[in-house]
């Protein structure tokens, strides 16, 4: 089978490059053709295909990339011409590549398969939130993201997203595309509530590569957990990371803090302040980070905002971390109550402290949450699954 995949960018910045150039590899593996449209990046990895790929954007190519500009139609179309592929599989495309290369696959006769990585779909500013609160004004009336200016970058961006959604709607977006993959059945419901049709989408949760987490088990993983816990991933607000810092502050247990992000030095500064026992170990690849993981007595994702289907949690079950997950979003949906984590009330400093208390004391059956984790999240399993999505 050939396969165009598509995303923003090309190197691992975040879960949905990370998913993508997983599900390159695995597909390769399996002996099948892939191609991937991105846009040019400096920090994108080497592709044959980038010879196909608009430029990076220009402040004014935020007026007219996200409505399908001359140069994201022109190399795809070229790309569709000489590849000529069965499916094209579309990721994060919004604003740099834009739905206009889901019109294109789909009017030349390609099946089109769309992997949900936010609400982009119903919510011009990808999140649903606005002041830090959920949000679905915009589901039942578009102008609001003018009227409240819930975009990065005031009345101007505000005036594009409201543009946005209204010439990629439900209606355009529904013909072009043969079938929504949302990771978790909350990003389906969410769509649901903004008007999609429930039959145009089948969950499929993430998947791991399982050899990457394979290795120790029973009672030699329970002897590496140490006398401490992680968070893994961006130290930004809506990830609730000042939240855990003010919970961490009040507790004798050792918090490490993988990641970078805007908030990383203010916190890190704070925590040396007042003795807060956290250490920010930055930004690290999963070779440096994982055996801290797999030696933590559970990960904490303490977000407030509502995360679709993290990798993280994932990442984490599979080498035998439970997980502490705020609960909202996708996130419980993958936490068993007492089996393989918790849950909290996202952004209730109190709540989370004390729930931090009870996952230290927890006895958790670290062998089976791998076990049961690698099951679930097999790349195997997914494969079979996305391959009958993608003969349909």
């Amino acid at each position: 089978m050939k396969i165009v995949l598509a995303n923003k960018f090309y190197y691992r910045r975040g879960g949905d490059c990370i998913y993508t150039m997983n599900v390159e590899k695995m597909l390769r593996e399996k002996g099948h053709e892939v191609a991937v449209f991105a846009m040019q990046y400096s920090e994108n990895e080497e592709s044959e295909w980038s010879r196909y790929w608009p430029t990076n954007m220009t402040k004014l190519d935020a007026f007219t990339r996200p409505f399908g500009a001359r140069q994201v139609v022109k190399g795809f179309s070229r790309l569709m011409d000489d590849f000529k592929p069965d499916v094209v599989h579309l990721n994060n495309i919004h604003t740099q590549l834009s739905p206009v290369i889901a019109k294109i696959a789909h009017e030349k006769g390609a099946r089109v398969v769309w992997t949900l990585h936010d609400t982009k779909l119903v919510c011009p500013c990808y999140t649903c939130t606005r002041d830090g609160k959920w949000c679905t004004e915009c589901f039942t009336d578009k102008k609001a993201v003018i009227r409240h200016r819930c975009m990065h970058g005031g009345l101007p961006v505000a005036i594009i997203g409201y543009r946005e959604i209204m010439k990629w709607n439900r209606e355009a977006l529904e013909e072009y595309t043969d079938l929504f993959l949302p990771p978790s059945q909350f990003m389906m419901d969410t769509c649901v509530e903004g008007g999609y049709s429930p039959e145009k989408f089948r969950v499929l949760c993430n998947f791991i590569d399982v050899t990457k987490v394979k290795g120790l088990k029973g009672e030699e993983v329970k002897r590496l957990k140490g006398d401490y816990y992680v968070y893994l991933g961006r130290v930004s607000e809506e990830k609730g990371v000042r939240t855990l810092c003010k919970a961490a502050a009040q507790l004798d247990k050792k918090l490490i803090v993988i990641g970078g992000g805007p908030l990383c030095e203010e916190l890190k500064r704070e925590s040396e302040e007042s003795g807060a026992p956290i250490e920010f170990k930055g930004q690290m690849l999963w070779e440096e980070f994982m055996p801290i993981l797999r030696g933590a007595r559970f990960m904490v994702l303490p977000s407030e905002w509502s995360e679709n289907n993290p990798l993280t949690v994932i990442e984490s079950q599979s080498l035998g971390t439970p997980v502490l997950g705020a609960r909202i979003g996708g996130i419980p949906e993958l936490i068993e109550e007492g089996v393989s984590g918790m849950t909290f009330t996202s952004g209730d400093v109190e709540d989370l402290k004390d729930k931090i208390i009870n996952m230290f004391h927890h006895e958790f059956d670290y062998d089976a949450i791998a076990k049961n984790a690698i099951e679930r999240y097999s790349s195997e399993a997914y494969y079979e699954k996305l391959m009958a999505f993608y003969k349909g």
